[in-house]
């Protein structure tokens, strides 16, 4: 069990009072910060050394607006050039060889499935491309990093970031809340099913039970060579069990909106997108029949892949900014747009899925790259779409279309020389 995201409410008011913090810290003194009672569950008395504000004033580097973002050499940036570039063309020649047309792919991949029809949409992907980042600045850039394609999986790191924006405002409590005292549609009224926390469909080990978007829980990668026996499949217990299962990301991603009663999209767009300066060309999609009514508006429920189709469509330039905010702990130069909590909180390791967070995939025991620390993690998606963020060697690597991630995260390692 973690702290809640609520206490980041004490950065809020650190944020307020910086200034006066920093001319404390020109007198050489330190100051305190009092805390409403009841503000915080952590002391009424905060101190905050001159050391720690600077620390807040650093000279990090952040892009600009879109399309924006500042060169270094690979020398430069640590790196032996050589090397880099040796990276750089295996990604290249790793590029994904199935069909471009991705419906297609999404049928050869997936047809053995039942309820398989695609109910969102899709379109034809671009070649690879890829970016590499270290301490801030574009030390490497390859193919079209503008074009905007689908990402598939990599949606589920952006759902579980709504999710960290609702628990911090205070809509829900905690992750460890079970989710029917917060959605009473049915969805979570069966014995079973009432079990479920927040924290269940985050780490995918809910094994909620039901039917979603004309998608019942078990058509989605179903067990065992038996069709007859997939709709009657035995229940586990909450928590007890990992099954990466796109009905139950996609309930997540309902229930959300039934409790915050706003488009998630529109949720992200001004909490984290517009404030990290991303490009106007993302799209989130839903499918042909996730509309739902709430308070008399109607308002389409999101999917967290592209498994059916939809998800995020978005360009690798916006999925870096994506991924350097979590590189830089939630920080946007003065602004903490996410909890640092929350930064923590989604790389515990799942007790059942040690390499599983909240939605986002870990490097326990090099799982991910063998060269890379373990503290590393990424948000991955079907194709081979990938956000790396190493915190390690401070460094930020994307890659679309190349599903060669381990050799292309080695490789860039092994060139850094500083």
């Amino acid at each position: 069990m973690r702290p809640s995201l609520r206490l980041n409410s004490l950065w809020t008011l650190f944020r307020k009072t910086a200034l006066r913090g920093v001319m404390a810290s020109v007198l050489g003194l330190a100051w305190a910060v009092s805390v409403p009672c009841g503000q915080s569950a952590i002391a009424q008395t905060v101190e905050v050394s001159a050391a720690t504000v600077a620390g807040q004033q650093d000279n990090t580097y952040f892009p600009g607006q879109w399309g924006e973002w500042e060169t270094r050499s690979p020398e430069d940036a640590g790196f032996d050039a050589e090397k880099l570039q040796a990276a750089v063309e295996f990604a290249i020649a790793s590029e994904n060889r199935a069909s471009r047309d991705l419906a297609e792919s999404i049928r050869r991949s997936f047809g053995r499935e039942p309820h398989n029809e695609i109910i969102g949409p899709t379109k034809e992907r671009g070649a690879a491309n890829g970016m590499i980042i270290r301490h801030g600045y574009l030390v490497a850039e390859w193919g079209d990093t503008s074009r905007v394609d689908m990402t598939f999986s990599v949606t589920k790191s952006f759902l579980s970031t709504v999710y960290a924006i609702a628990e911090s405002d205070g809509d829900i409590r905690d992750a460890n809340d079970l989710v029917k005292d917060y959605v009473r549609d049915g969805s979570f009224a069966s014995e079973h099913n009432s079990q479920i926390t927040w924290e269940h469909l985050l780490q995918q080990t809910s094994d909620w039970s039901g039917e979603l978007w004309g998608k019942p829980d078990w058509a989605d990668r179903p067990r065992g060579r038996n069709p007859e026996a997939w709709p009657n499949r035995q229940l586990r217990t909450p928590g007890t069990s990992y099954k990466y299962n796109d009905v139950r990301v996609n309930l997540l991603a309902h229930s959300l909106l039934k409790v915050l009663q706003r488009p998630l999209p529109a949720v992200l767009k001004e909490r984290v997108m517009d404030k990290i300066g991303a490009s106007p060309t993302w799209r989130w999609h839903g499918y042909e029949n996730s509309f739902v009514t709430i308070n008399g508006q109607m308002m389409k429920s999101v999917s967290g892949g592209g498994h059916w189709g939809g998800g995020m469509f978005i360009c690798t330039r916006d999925q870096a900014r994506f991924g350097y905010l979590f590189l830089r702990n939630g920080r946007w130069r003065d602004e903490q747009v996410l909890p640092a909590e929350w930064i923590t909180a989604l790389r515990q390791p799942c007790e059942v899925r040690p390499d599983y967070g909240y939605m986002w995939w870990l490097n326990t025991n090099g799982a991910q790259a063998s060269k890379a620390p373990e503290s590393a993690f990424c948000a991955s998606g079907f194709g081979g779409n990938y956000i790396f963020v190493d915190h390690e060697h401070d460094l930020l690597i994307v890659l679309r279309w190349t599903p060669a991630l381990e050799g292309v995260v080695n490789r860039v390692i092994d060139a850094i020389e500083e």
